[in-house]
């Protein structure tokens, strides 16, 4: 007698009884999988031995080493082999679900996803195997009106980006899905081109084109040796791959094996931060009525609902999932027996929302081996110490939806050096090296994201796992001052502060396990919960507070996280100038605001370079010989700069020295119009602004500590970035907020710094500006030193975008009404056609409004032109709704750059409104 689904999350028919229950097993595959047919039947022919040398070596016969193989193909790149140590399929492709989901909260997934399902779409065309598309749909249900927010949200960047989707009251659901419960749903949110699936047609037809096409697929070839080569400053570069059929020589590896992620990487001494879990689903008896239904995501439950022909495939995540150890590398086609005790979790919210299962049998179980990581989103890209050496794992149970848009990105990111879209958010070097290697911080952080998977995407989410791991000096300080901390690359930076210390605890692991129990009063929890809103949190006044006090008195801001580092040597001039658009052929003691580019003139980053000579030796004030360079890089994304600058010098073979002193240099920001008053009573150098600048550096003794001051700022103020060897940092910060007790200092967080920075119109990269936009759509033309005849990464790539225009720019636009907030995501629309969305929006409380950032492009396609932009009427819509919006042509506070420069109390000009809404 087959189980049925029970309620109060229990199984009313013991485990024993299934009709098909599915063991654990090493060897093929099991019965209970629900797809006709398998990589076992359905295999592809391998070369009885490999090439002696190959351009790309795919490891992996996966989801992601056949969509790559077959991308790299699509490209031109024939001379590729892949290597699958057992059969296609094996390891984790051949039993998952196989779902596709449309609607994402990021136009970059969407993408990925769209190039997914195009791919579907055509590839029986193209190789006369089906890869198991079956497009019925697909229906997020919402519990709560919070949750409907969130898809209200979704629905807005998917009209942006083409994606069909519709609001459902829950008659209209019923309509839709008649066999489901809608008494306790506020809403749904359907999209008709969601669907599934096959992996092993997929897989099949994936390798079938390319090996066509000349690529070369080897199954039964295990990977057992890669070798490298020496490059510059410490750097490897891959060389060999060793098998038992033979050695292929190749400058390029695609490590694609999912779980066994580290077996690979190992080979060439790294580590990505992975685990892997046991991850299942069930398979229910025939259901009568269900076929044609849409596929189910009750994201409040936690549950998902595939439609399986005539039955369901039913499955979640659950707060104690299983982590594995260790897997075998034979486990090819192995499952686990299900562990109902945790699977149960999802059983009462399934019968709830679909009754008939708690009278339907099970027919199948399938539980397998899932890799996960710490921020549930993939591991990509090329290794930042190993050239040619790239990964491609890390998928979170979402490797069949992803894969075609990632092989394709992937395939770009081998091929041409970078890929076409913004991957940032998947790219390796987004982790800090040393926490990759920290099984306790892997595992903690993949729990949590695990468990959350399926939670409200709120914009200011933070983790409760794996915190304190990096930390500035003055930490605790700010900690006992009331400071709520954001993580960021491992790093605890300042948020926002309240009016009492909020410890971050050690992680409870939310209670799901004996070993953990939950903690019953974690006060930065409770804050963080504040934030868990789409309308003004409950600590709005508090971020004004801060964000005023700089406007009008002083504020200290720990940038502490910030990359620090140095280049010198005989070539530094020529590999400055290569790398940075900026013209940095300056006299020392200039600092210049700088873009990286790369080849197609995207921003790779954005920071300050100081131009310096050699010092006392000093982390602020290091000693070498001649000209050199100091970096600034945002600390989110150190490691994303200081691994283009030495890909850059290591291609070149250019004969420099780098020096990190990330963590050994804390950076204190003093800002506002009386940072000058309140510094000039600690140091007996001159301030003035003929002496001290903007845009200039110098080393100076402040409270009697050495230190290098930037005359800098990110918040459009006067003020001064004070980088402070770490053993002087408390004794300066003390100092200084003590000096500035008097004239009104306050400690700050990067919550203002958001909005200031958003006021005053400064870009955050990966937000305002990626690698996907150049110089000139940013607004970012006078980082280009275009009038010079020094040549620059990107400088042909700009040149030919400002000979023939730009099709997109970035557009700063303000709501009239005051009491609305904006998260991000919402559309721009100009005379009522949707021309872009907001990457970016914060409150601006010096305007008392909202303000967003996004880019606008003409519906004809044509070059945005001065004219598009300062006609029409402008509006935001958010969550359905549409506001009046202002759009301006220059930042809405300080146009004219006075206070930076020291002048205040100047009456700003008339605000230009010729732009607003109509009405306004």
């Amino acid at each position: 007698m087959a189980a049925p689904l029970g309620r109060c999350g229990r199984v009313l028919a013991p485990v024993s009884g299934l009709r098909r229950g599915v063991r654990a097993c090493t060897g093929g595959v099991v019965e209970g999988v629900p797809y006709k047919t398998t990589m076992k039947e359905q295999r592809v022919s391998g070369s009885a031995s490999v090439p002696e040398y190959a351009d790309v070596v795919v490891i992996g016969g996966g989801s992601l080493g056949c969509n790559t193989l077959y991308h790299l193909a699509k490209l031109g790149a024939t001379n590729t082999v892949l290597l699958e140590s057992h059969r296609l399929t094996a390891g984790t492709t051949w039993h998952t679900a196989g779902l596709l989901w449309r609607l994402r909260p990021s136009d970059t997934e969407i993408a990925l996803i769209n190039t997914t399902r195009e791919m579907l779409r055509r590839l029986e065309d193209e190789t006369g195997v089906n890869p198991g598309w079956i497009n019925n749909g697909g229906l997020f249900i919402a519990s709560s009106k919070e949750r409907l927010k969130e898809y209200q949200r979704l629905q807005t960047i998917g009209k942006v980006n083409g994606v069909e989707s519709l609001v459902l009251g829950p008659a209209e659901t019923q309509d839709l899905y008649p066999l489901m419960n809608v008494k306790d749903i506020a809403g749904t949110l359907y999209c008709p081109g969601d669907g599934t699936m096959d992996p092993a047609g997929l897989c099949q037809g994936l390798t079938r084109w390319a090996t066509q096409a000349g690529a070369r697929v080897v199954e039964e070839c295990p990977v057992t040796d890669i070798r490298t080569a020496e490059t510059l400053l410490g750097g490897r570069r891959v060389t060999e791959v060793h098998t038992p059929r033979g050695v292929i020589r190749t400058n390029a590896v695609v490590n694609a094996t999912g779980c066994w992620a580290n077996d690979i990487a190992g080979l060439v001494g790294v580590e990505v931060p992975l685990t892997p879990m046991k991850h299942a689903y069930v398979v229910t008896e025939r259901i009568p009525g269900i076929e044609n239904m849409p596929n189910v995501r009750d994201h409040d439950a936690s549950v998902y609902l595939r439609l399986q022909g005539d039955a369901l495939s039913v499955g979640g995540y659950e707060v104690n999932p299983i982590f594995l150890d260790r897997l075998e590398k034979d486990f090819s086609f192995g499952l686990y027996e299900l562990d109902w005790d945790v699977f149960g979790a999802h059983i009462e919210g399934a019968v709830n929302r679909i009754p008939v299962l708690e009278q339907t049998g099970i027919k199948s179980t399938v539980c397998g081996p899932e890799s996960f990581t710490p921020d549930h989103k993939p591991v990509m890209g090329e290794d930042p110490n190993v050239e040619g050496f790239y990964h491609c794992v890390g998928f979170n149970s979402s490797g069949m939806m992803l894969g075609g848009g990632c092989g394709d990105q992937m395939a770009r990111w081998v091929l041409y050096g970078r890929p076409d879209l913004d991957m940032f958010g998947y790219d390796i070097r987004r982790f800090h090296p040393p926490l990759n290697t920290n099984k306790t911080w892997v595992a903690a952080r993949s729990h949590e994201s695990y468990a959350k998977n399926y939670s409200i995407v709120f914009p200011h989410d933070e983790p409760l796992a794996g915190r304190g791991q990096r930390k500035s000096p003055i930490h605790e300080e700010l900690e006992g001052a009331g400071c709520l901390f954001q993580e960021r690359h491992g790093w605890e930076r300042p948020g926002w502060f309240s009016s009492s210390p909020a410890r971050v605890l050690s992680y409870d692991w939310y209670g799901a396990y004996e070993h953990s129990p939950k903690h019953k009063d974690h006060q930065y929890n409770k804050l963080l919960n504040d934030d868990y809103s789409f309308d003004f949190p409950a600590h709005h006044h508090q971020i004004k507070e801060e964000c005023l006090a700089c406007r009008e008195r002083a504020a200290i801001f720990d940038m502490s996280y910030f990359g620090k580092y140095y280049i010198s040597g005989p070539d530094a001039q020529k590999a400055a100038d290569w790398i940075f658009s900026a013209n940095v052929a300056r006299p020392a003691g200039t600092t210049v605001y700088t873009c990286m580019l790369n080849a197609k003139g995207g921003v790779e980053a954005d920071l300050t370079v100081s131009v310096c000579e050699g010092g006392q030796g000093s982390p602020c004030d290091p000693a070498f010989e001649g000209r050199g360079f100091y970096l600034a890089a945002g600390g989110a994304a150190a490691l994303q700069n200081l691994a283009h600058v030495l890909k850059e010098i290591r291609a070149n073979g250019w004969r420099v020295s780098l020096l990190d002193h990330t963590d050994d240099m804390a950076l204190l920001s003093v800002q506002g119009r009386h940072s000058r008053t309140i510094l000039q009573q600690l140091t007996d150098a001159d301030l003035g602004n003929e002496a001290f600048p903007f845009s200039s550096h110098q080393v100076i003794t402040l409270a009697g500590h050495t230190l290098r001051a930037l005359r800098l700022s990110f918040v459009g103020e006067l003020g001064w970035e004070l980088h402070v060897p770490r053993d002087s940092a408390l004794a300066v910060y003390r100092a200084v907020m003590a000096a500035g007790k008097p004239w009104g200092l306050v400690n700050s967080g990067y919550r203002a710094i958001d909005s200031l920075s958003c006021e005053k119109g400064y870009r955050h990269w990966h937000g305002d500006v990626r690698p996907d936009d150049t110089p000139l759509e940013a607004g970012l033309a006078f980082t280009c030193k275009l009038k010079t005849n020094t040549d620059f990464l990107g400088r042909a790539a700009v040149e030919r975008q400002k000979a023939e225009g730009v099709t997109k720019k970035l557009v700063t636009l303000t709501l009239q009404d005051g009491s609305q907030p904006l998260w991000g995501l919402e559309a721009i629309v100009r005379d009522e056609q949707v021309v872009g969305y907001a990457r970016r929006a914060e409150y601006a409380f010096a305007l008392n409004r909202a303000i967003a950032y996004g880019y606008v492009r003409r519906p004809d396609g044509g070059v945005v032109t001065k004219e598009f932009l300062n006609s029409g009427t402008w509006y935001l819509e958010s969550m359905g709704v549409s506001h009046p919006a202002t759009q301006h042509t220059r930042p809405p506070f300080d146009p004219k750059n006075l206070r930076v420069k020291g002048v205040y109390d100047v009456e700003e000009p008339a605000e230009d409104k010729r732009t607003s809404a109509a009405g306004v």
